[in-house]
C-alpha cells in the first residue's frame, strides 16, 4: 500500500510539473529523472535484500560486547540512554517536514509544486535508500546495546544493529537543506536567506544531539548522517537548475554523460 502510494504522489507530481515549468528556475529531462529515481530505487531494493539477510542480534553477542572495543571517540556514547532525549529527537524530525509545507504556500512555491514535489520525491528515495543500505550493510551495534544499566530484553532485535548511519539525522537534513536550497533558489534577493539557512543547519544538528544522548547512535554516525543528508537535499534541487538561473560562483552539473565543475565571475 505505501509503494502504490509513493507511485500515486510521483505520477501526480509529474503532472503538476508538466504544467508550471513556465519561469521555474528547475529543467526536467526524462534521462536525468529516470536516473535519480532508479538509484533511488537500487538503493531501496538492495536495502530490503540486505535485510533478509541480517539476523537479530543474540543474547550471546551481546554479552560478549565490551565498549573498551569502541573507538576513543565515540565511546561515552555507550554510557547515554534516554527517553526525552529520544522523543525530542522524534519531534525534531518531524519538524523537519514543516519546511516543505511553508514553502509551498509561498506563491512561487504553490506556483511551482510540482518541480518541488519531483524534486523532494528524488531527495528523499535517495536519501531513505542509501540511509538503508548502509546501515544493513554496515550492521553497527547501536552504543545503548553496550549499556549494562539497560533491561536485555530492550537490546535484542535487528535494530540493534542498524546504528551506523543515523537516519533520523540524515532525514531532517534532507528536508532542512532541501527547503533552504529551494528557497534561495526561488528567492535568490530574499532577506531571509540567512535565517533560514541557520535553521536549516542547526535542527539536524540538535536532532544529531539528542540522538547520541538518547543512546541511539554514537557521535560518527550523527556526523555522517549529517553530510550525507545534508548533501542530497542540496544536491538534487542544485543539479536541476537551468543554466541561466545558476547564480555566481561554484557551480556543478550532473547526468547520465557526466559531471563537471564551473566557477563563474
Amino acid at each position: 500500500m505505501k509503494h502504490l502510494f509513493l507511485l500515486f504522489l510521483l505520477q501526480l507530481s509529474i503532472v503538476f510539473s508538466q504544467k508550471t515549468t513556465a519561469q521555474s528556475p528547475y529543467q526536467f529531462e526524462l534521462k536525468k529523472e529516470l536516473t535519480f529515481f532508479g538509484t533511488g530505487a537500487l538503493l531501496n531494493g538492495l536495502a530490503l535484500y540486505l535485510e533478509t539477510q541480517t539476523s537479530p542480534l543474540t543474547l550471546n553477542e551481546i554479552a560478549n560486547l565490551d565498549p573498551n572495543n569502541v573507538n576513543d571517540f565515540d565511546r561515552f556514547a555507550t554510557k547515554k540512554k534516554s527517553a526525552a532525549a529520544n522523543t525530542v529527537s522524534d519531534y525534531l524530525w518531524l519538524s523537519s517536514f514543516g519546511g516543505q509545507v511553508l514553502l509551498l504556500a509561498t506563491k512561487k512555491g504553490h506556483k511551482h509544486f510540482g518541480d518541488i514535489a519531483v524534486l523532494y520525491l528524488q531527495a528523499n528515495l535517495i536519501n531513505g535508500g542509501l540511509t538503508a543500505f548502509s546501515k544493513f550493510s554496515f550492521r553497527r551495534v547501536r552504543p545503548l546495546i553496550y549499556n549494562e544499566d539497560i533491561d536485555i530484553v530492550e537490546k535484542e532485535g535487528k535494530s540493534g544493529k542498524l546504528s551506523f548511519f543515523s537516519g533520523h539525522t540524515s532525514a531532517t537534513a534532507t528536508n532542512t537543506f532541501f527547503t533552504a536550497k529551494i528557497f534561495s533558489d526561488l528567492y535568490p534577493d530574499s532577506k531571509w536567506k540567512p535565517l533560514v539557512w541557520m535553521v536549516a543547519a542547526a535542527i539536524p544538528a540538535a536532532t544529531g544531539l539528542m540522538r547520541v544522548q538518547a543512546g541511539k547512535h554514537f557521535p560518527t554516525d550523527v556526523i555522517v548522517g549529517y553530510v550525507v543528508g545534508a548533501g542530497i537535499g542540496w544536491l538534487v534541487p542544485h543539479l536541476h537548475r537551468k543554466k541561466q538561473f545558476k547564480e555566481k560562483g561554484l557551480s556543478f552539473y550532473g547526468g547520465l554523460n557526466g559531471m563537471k565543475v564551473q566557477l563563474r565571475f
